[in-house]
């Protein structure tokens, strides 16, 4: 097992706590296997009754360090391998993958405790369970198409099936959103404040099989969502699935938030901006969710050997000048085959196939 998570049973809890508070607990390939390890073993344990995920504090008590649920995957271990020969970047994505896969159809309750910044690889690790608690302090985004890449980790799955346009405004945009705002949408099933969360969590270990009762009682109504004020504005002017129809629909709206949805669509990778869109298109037609990532491992191995990946890191990540030199550099550029050719299936011997005992723990 891994120190950058603990995996341990307290009370009939099997617990899942990341524990890279300087990385804001983004994972690593060892994470999501360890992970795996502890929620196969737990499937098979009767004394085991529901499941935790939640992050721990920085030891030294530093707010900075302590201020998201889970960032993402290991970018940086990413990207340098796409520079390579990408077989570590595969492999991470091959393990993460199946442990989204595995959450997703996991058999017994599990509770994901969304406090604080939830993205890429967290909104993975956390939308696959049943109950899922937002805060004051959440913020959750899918902002991969600014360094190149795609909502994956089953955003393909989920974004299409939140209500109205939302979910491909989140794709294309990277926009984020607050705890109120997840529960508005869906994204979160329940809203309880950071500072009630300690002693939600002893009444969970105290009394495991009470856990959807605990937290229905001590579910809040959360203020009012920022969201809904632009809920008609993201329906119609998103409501197309051709990025450029989007872009026209915003220019020819004028509006001030019109204007800022364009200023922001315009610092991403047209690219993936199509790719994505594409990907909910193809996402909101599968009837299961292993077919979903096994789409997603496709586009992450072709996507990784296409420029915009390792440029927009370098942008982003590596160098912080924000400003990526993306490759076409317009949407206009993006071709019907080029995208055609990132979501080509891939070689037999190559897709993803979820964990042999994954069935066995649903």
């Amino acid at each position: 097992m891994t120190d950058q998570v603990l995996t341990i049973i307290e009370n009939g809890v099997g617990r899942i706590r990341l524990n890279r508070p300087r990385a804001i607990h983004a994972l690593t390939p060892e994470m999501c296997a360890a992970i795996n390890d502890a929620l196969l073993g737990w499937a098979q344990d009767d004394a085991v009754v529901a499941v935790m995920i939640d992050h721990l504090p920085a030891a030294d008590g530093d707010p900075k360090l302590s201020r998201g649920f889970c960032a993402g995957g290991d970018i940086a271990l990413i990207a340098n391998s796409a520079k390579a020969d990408c077989v570590e970047a595969e492999r991470f994505f091959h393990v993460e993958y199946r442990m989204n896969h595995l959450l997703f159809v996991y058999g017994k309750p599990i509770v994901a405790f969304m406090d604080g910044i939830v993205m890429g690889g967290g909104v993975g690790l956390s939308l696959p369970a049943r109950y899922r608690v937002a805060t004051e302090r959440t913020t959750f985004a899918m902002p991969e198409t600014g360094i190149g890449l795609f909502p994956d980790v089953g955003g393909g799955w989920y974004l299409p099936r939140l209500p109205g346009r939302v979910g491909a405004w989140l794709a294309a945009t990277g926009a984020r959103i607050d705890g109120a705002d997840c529960a508005a949408v869906g994204i979160a099933t329940h809203y309880i404040a950071s500072d009630r969360l300690d002693a939600i969590k002893a009444r969970i270990l105290a009394d495991p099989l009470g856990l959807d009762e605990i937290l229905d009682e001590n579910g809040e109504t959360p203020p009012p969502s920022k969201l809904d004020a632009h809920r008609a504005d993201i329906d119609r002017l998103f409501a197309s699935d051709k990025a450029e129809a989007i872009v026209a629909a915003l220019q020819a709206d004028g509006g001030e938030w019109s204007g800022k949805q364009l200023a922001v669509l315009a610092t991403k990778s047209p690219q993936t901006i199509k790719v994505a869109l594409r990907q909910l298109v193809e996402g909101a037609a599968k009837t299961d969710f292993a077919a979903n990532m096994a789409m997603e491992y496709g586009l992450a191995c072709a996507i990784i050997r296409r420029p915009d990946f390792v440029e927009g890191v370098r942008a982003v990540i590596f160098d912080k000048d924000n400003a990526p030199q993306w490759n076409p550099a317009t949407l206009e550029g993006v071709s019907d085959a080029m995208i055609d050719a990132i979501f080509a299936p891939l070689p037999a011997d190559k897709q993803w196939t979820p964990l042999p005992a994954a069935t066995d723990a649903a």
